[in-house]
C-alpha cells in the first residue's frame, strides 16, 4: 500500500506541546496565530533565512512555488465529484452576498465555506465525514438566486435554480455522500466512498482489475493505479490517466510551465535532471518514468532546495492506491540537520539491533539521507493541514535498492510549539507534577527525535518478503505502515545508543514521549472524534492500536494504568521498561504482517484495537476539552512571494510577507489558481 509516510505528529504536538524551551521566545513578535473557528484553528509560519540564499536560489523556490500552488484544484476534484462546484457557489455568493452579513445564515455559511477550504472539500480532512451546514436551504436557495449569474460555476445552458438542484442534496443531504473515506469493515469501500477516485465500479471489480495487471515475479513493480480514476464506461472498465491531455490536463500543464522555469535555475545538474524527469512525467503519465524520477529524486542530495511535486500519498482512497495530489518547495536548514544526519549515518546499527526477525531485517541499509527543512510553500494535500515529516519514495523496491529522502520540517514545527505554549492542555491531562515537569524538561526534543527516528529509518527499515505483494494489506495497510514507523521510533527513542550519540542528554527524556504517546492514543486524541463515531483516520487508528495493544498486554503486570484522580480520568505508567519491551515485541509483529503480506492479521489488530471508542471516556475528554477552549486541528496560510523585476522585465529579487490573512488568501488562490472545469469527466 502507498501513502503511508507523512507524519501526523505535528497536529497532536499542537494540542501538547508548552514547554520552558517555547518560554525563552515571548520576546519574538511574530504573530503565529489567524484565526479560530469551528474546530480548527489557523496559524502562520516563517521562513528563516529566505533572504540568505542566492537570487538564482530564490528564484528556483519562487518558480517551484508556483508550480506548487497551481495544482490545488486537482485535489478538491480528487475529494469529492461537486467540490469545485460547491466551492465556487459558496466563493460567489460569500463576495458577492449583498444582504445583511450579520445573521446566523450567513456567518454559519461563512463558516462553512472556510472549512471547505480547510479540508479542500465538504468532507472533514481527518475524520472525513460530512460538514452539517448550519444554514438553512431556503437561505442559501434565495443567495445563490440573488447572486451574479456571471460569476456563478454555471454549466452550458445551466441555470441557477438547476445549480441549486444539483448541489443541494450534496450538500444537505446526510445521506447523500457521508463520508469521504470509508474505511469499516465488510462494507463496499468504493461504494461507500464519496472521492472521485472510482466511477461505477465496486471495490471487488476496483481489486480484480489490479490484481490482472501485476506480475508478482516483477521484482521492480509500478505503483499501479497511482496516477489514474477508475472508472466503467459502456460496461467496460477503464483508467483515466492524470496527465497533460488527460484528466486534470489544464492545471497539469500549468504545473509543467513552471517546472520549465525552474528547471532553468536549478542548483546541480542532478537536479535539472529530477525536473526534467518530472515533467516527462507529467506530459506521458507513464509510472515507470514516475519510478525514474523518483530514483534521481533520491539521488539528488547535494541541491540545497527541494521540493515534492505530484501524486504521492494514498490515504485518500479507501483501497490505498491511488494518490492525492501535493507539493512541498523547502531548503535545507544547515544547523538543525545535524541531528538528523548523526541518526541516518547509524541506520545500520538501529536495523541490526531491531527487536523485528532477522528474515524481515535489510542486510544493508542503503541511501538513507536525513535533513531537517524549511518549508517554504504548502500546497494540494500538504495545505492548510501539513505533516512535520516526510519519508519518500513509497515504492518499496526503489527505497531497498536505493534509499529514501527523509525530512523534518523545522518551522512548521516551530509555529506549532509557539502556538501552543501556555494552553493548559498539559495541566489538564497529565496525571501528576512528576510527569509535568519531564515533559517541560524534555517533550520539545523527545518529539523530535521520535519524528526523525519515525521518517529517517522506521519508514525505510525492514523488507518484504520475496513476492509479497505491497499491496496485500488493503484498506489496513495505511494504519500498519504508520504503526510500524511510529514504533521503531518508540522503541529506540528509549535506547542508550541515542544518549551515547550525544542526541538526549538524560535517561529520563524518553519517558516524556512515551507519557504524551499514550496519554493521546488512550485519551486525548479522542477530542477529534465526533460523540458516536468511530476512528478511521489511519494515523489516528495507528495511535490507537498501539496505545491499546500494549495497555492490554501489560496489564497482569500493572504496565500501564487508566486511573482515577478527583473525579477524572488519567493515564499512569508504573514501568517504563516493561512498556518498552512490549514496544518491541508489537513492532516485531507488525513487521512480521507487514513483510508477508498478512493480511488477516492485519484486520484483527486494527479491529480489534484502533477502531471502537469507549463512549464514557469519550464523553469525559470532551468536557474537559471544551473548557480550554482550544481547537483540536491545525492548519496554515502561507507566506507571500512576490517577484521584484528591473526595466527589463529582469527577477532581481524575491520578496516574502506574512500579512495575508486566510479568506484573503483562499479566494486569491481560487481567482489564480484555478482553472479545471467544476465536474472534471
Amino acid at each position: 500500500m502507498k501513502g503511508k509516510i507523512f507524519s501526523m505528529l505535528a497536529v497532536l504536538s499542537a494540542l501538547t506541546a508548552c514547554n520552558t524551551q517555547n518560554a525563552s521566545t515571548q520576546a519574538d513578535k511574530f504573530d503565529y496565530t489567524v484565526e479560530q473557528f469551528a474546530d480548527l484553528q489557523i496559524l502562520r509560519y516563517r521562513v528563516p533565512e529566505f533572504d540568505s540564499l542566492s537570487l538564482e536560489q530564490k528564484k528556483l523556490v519562487y518558480y517551484l512555488t508556483e508550480a506548487a500552488l497551481q495544482g490545488r484544484d486537482i485535489l478538491f476534484d480528487q475529494n469529492g465529484k461537486y467540490n469545485l462546484t460547491i466551492r465556487r457557489t459558496l466563493e460567489a455568493v460569500y463576495t458577492g452576498y449583498k444582504g445583511d452579513r450579520n445573521t446566523d445564515n450567513f456567518k454559519n455559511m461563512e463558516t462553512y465555506l472556510k472549512r471547505v477550504w480547510f479540508s479542500n472539500g465538504i468532507h472533514h480532512h481527518y475524520g472525513c465525514e460530512k460538514f452539517v451546514p448550519g444554514f438553512s436551504q431556503d437561505f442559501f436557495r434565495q443567495a445563490i438566486l440573488d447572486t451574479d449569474p456571471a460569476k456563478l460555476p454555471l454549466s452550458q445552458g445551466q441555470t441557477a435554480e438547476q445549480l441549486c438542484e444539483e448541489i443541494f442534496p450534496v450538500i444537505f443531504d446526510p445521506n447523500v455522500m457521508p463520508k469521504r473515506v470509508n474505511q469499516a469493515d465488510g462494507e463496499d469501500l468504493i461504494l461507500t466512498s464519496a472521492c472521485n477516485y472510482y466511477e461505477g465500479v465496486t471495490q471487488q471489480e476496483a481489486e480484480d482489475f489490479y490484481r490482472a495487471m501485476k506480475n508478482h515475479q516483477d521484482e521492480t513493480p509500478i505503483s499501479y493505479g497511482l496516477n489514474s480514476r477508475l472508472v466503467k464506461e459502456n460496461g467496460k472498465i477503464t483508467e483515466k490517466v492524470w496527465k497533460a491531455g488527460g484528466l486534470y490536463g489544464q492545471a497539469i500543464q500549468k504545473i509543467i510551465y513552471w517546472l520549465k522555469k525552474a528547471e532553468e535555475v536549478a542548483e546541480t545538474p542532478e537536479q535539472k535532471a529530477v525536473i526534467a524527469k518530472l515533467v516527462e512525467f507529467y506530459e506521458t503519465g507513464d509510472l515507470k518514468t514516475f519510478d525514474d524520477y523518483s530514483i534521481l529524486w533520491v539521488k539528488d542530495l547535494n541541491s540545497r532546495v527541494d521540493f515534492v511535486n505530484g501524486f504521492i500519498e494514498s490515504y485518500g482512497d479507501p483501497l490505498g492506491m491511488k494518490a492525492s495530489w501535493e507539493s512541498l518547495v523547502n531548503f535545507k536548514d544547515m544547523e538543525a540537520t545535524h541531528r538528523t544526519e548523526i541518526i541516518s549515518e547509524n541506520a545500520q546499527w538501529f536495523e541490526d539491533h531491531s527487536p523485528v526477525d532477522k528474515r524481515f531485517k535489510k542486510e544493508q541499509v542503503k541511501g538513507v539521507s536525513a535533513k531537517v527543512i524549511t518549508a517554504a510553500i504548502l500546497a494540494g494535500d500538504l495545505y492548510p493541514s501539513t505533516a512535520i515529516g516526510i519519508n519518500l519514495p513509497n515504492s518499496n523496491w526503489i527505497r531497498s535498492q536505493y534509499g529514501s529522502k527523509s525530512v523534518t520540517i523545522g518551522n512548521i514545527t516551530d509555529a506549532y510549539n509557539k502556538a501552543a505554549h501556555g494552553n493548559g492542555f498539559n495541566e489538564e491531562f497529565v496525571y501528576s507534577e512528576a510527569e509535568l515537569k519531564n515533559i517541560d524538561a524534555y517533550a520539545d526534543l523527545t518529539d523530535e527525535l521520535h519524528t526523525d527516528l519515525h521518517e529517517c529509518l522506521g519508514h525505510g527499515s525492514g523488507k518484504l518478503l520475496p513476492g509479497t505483494d505491497p499491496d496485500a494489506l488493503k484498506a489496513y495497510g495505511s494504519t500498519i505502515e504508520e504503526a510500524r514507523a511510529d514504533l521503531f521510533g518508540l522503541y529506540y527513542v528509549a535506547d542508550p545508543k541515542l544518549i551515547e550519540l550525544k542526541l538526549l542528554p538524560s535517561d529520563e527524556a524518553y519517558k516524556a514521549q512515551y507519557y504524551t504517546y499514550l496519554m493521546n492514543g488512550l485519551m486525548t486524541q479522542l477530542v477529534r472524534i465526533a460523540p458516536g463515531n468511530n476512528i478511521e483516520e489511519a494515523h489516528m487508528r495507528n495511535r490507537a492500536l498501539i496505545a491499546h495493544w500494549v495497555y492490554e498486554k501489560g496489564k497482569r503486570e500493572n504496565v500501564v494504568e487508566m486511573t482515577q484522580k478527583d473525579g477524572k480520568t488519567y493515564v499512569k505508567i508504573n514501568d517504563y521498561e516493561k512498556l518498552r519491551h512490549l514496544f518491541g515485541e508489537l513492532l516485531a509483529e507488525i513487521q512480521r504482517i507487514k513483510s508477508t503480506g498478512d493480511f488477516e492479521a492485519a484486520r484483527q489488530l486494527v479491529e480489534t484495537y484502533a477502531v471502537k471508542v469507549d463512549p464514557s471516556l469519550h464523553k469525559e475528554v470532551l468536557e474537559r476539552y471544551e473548557k480550554l477552549h482550544l481547537a483540536p486541528y491545525k492548519g496554515f496560510v502561507n507566506p507571500k512571494y512576490e517577484a521584484v523585476t528591473d526595466e527589463q522585465g529582469n527577477i532581481t529579487d524575491i520578496k516574502v510577507s506574512y500579512e495575508e490573512g486566510y479568506a484573503e488568501q483562499m479566494l486569491r488562490y481560487s481567482k489564480d489558481y484555478s482553472c479545471l472545469p467544476s465536474v472534471n469527466e
